[in-house]
């Protein structure tokens, strides 16, 4: 029983475009050709061919699927590393969904910093500018005081003068920081730090450069 290159994807269930690459990459023997030059599979190559796309859809890189049918002691180390790399896919498609989820259900701008999305319709460009920097910066606990100041402002104009057109750098930023400063309950603590110091009636870490 001899098959051409079409038929044999079709018994595969690939393409032949598939089947050419995989004989670029020297994954799949070639087989002999008729006279007239066609090629001639035979069903080692549908049981070799199907052996590379059992790997192929495991997420073995093609690169090292030639490795892993010769050496079979390797491929438990292999499918480990992978089902490392697929749970950490998983983690952060489910998160991405979560964020998602949360923009469309408070209708915030696409770009809101996480916990932001049900206070980002009162902030302006410029305040949301700013909290976008100020993730870099600050811990968690810092930007749950920066978001309780937010929700308690009740639209008021507290960071900037609420003008979409206000630059950042021009007015947000200086208010921003005043406006922290006054708050009895912003802790700022900043990322990655230790160091104690006072900018409000809270102690805070003292900023360090990421």
């Amino acid at each position: 029983m001899a098959w051409s290159t079409r038929e044999l994807a079709e018994r595969a269930g690939t393409t032949v475009n598939t089947i050419r690459h995989y004989h670029r990459l020297g994954l799949l023997d070639e087989p002999e050709r008729e006279e007239n030059g066609y090629k001639q599979y035979q069903v080692h190559h549908l049981v070799s061919l199907l052996r590379i796309r059992r790997l192929a859809d495991l997420g073995v890189p093609l690169t090292q699927i030639g490795a892993v049918r010769a050496d079979a002691d390797g491929a438990p180390q292999l499918l480990r590393e992978l089902d490392a790399e697929l749970a950490e896919n998983i983690r952060r498609m489910k998160k991405a969904r979560s964020d998602i989820a949360a923009l469309l259900r408070d209708d915030a701008p696409a770009d809101t910093p996480v916990g932001f999305e049900p206070v980002a319709g009162r902030m302006s460009e410029s305040d949301l500018s700013i909290v976008h920097i100020y993730t870099r910066l600050y811990d968690d606990a810092a930007l749950a005081d920066i978001r309780m100041i937010a929700e308690d402002t009740d639209g008021s104009p507290p960071i900037s003068t609420r003008s979409r057109r206000t630059p950042p750098r021009t007015s947000a930023v200086p208010s921003w920081t005043d406006w922290l400063a006054a708050w009895p309950g912003a802790s700022g603590s900043t990322r990655g730090s230790t160091t104690r110091h006072r900018i409000g009636p809270r102690a805070v870490r003292s900023p360090r450069r990421r």
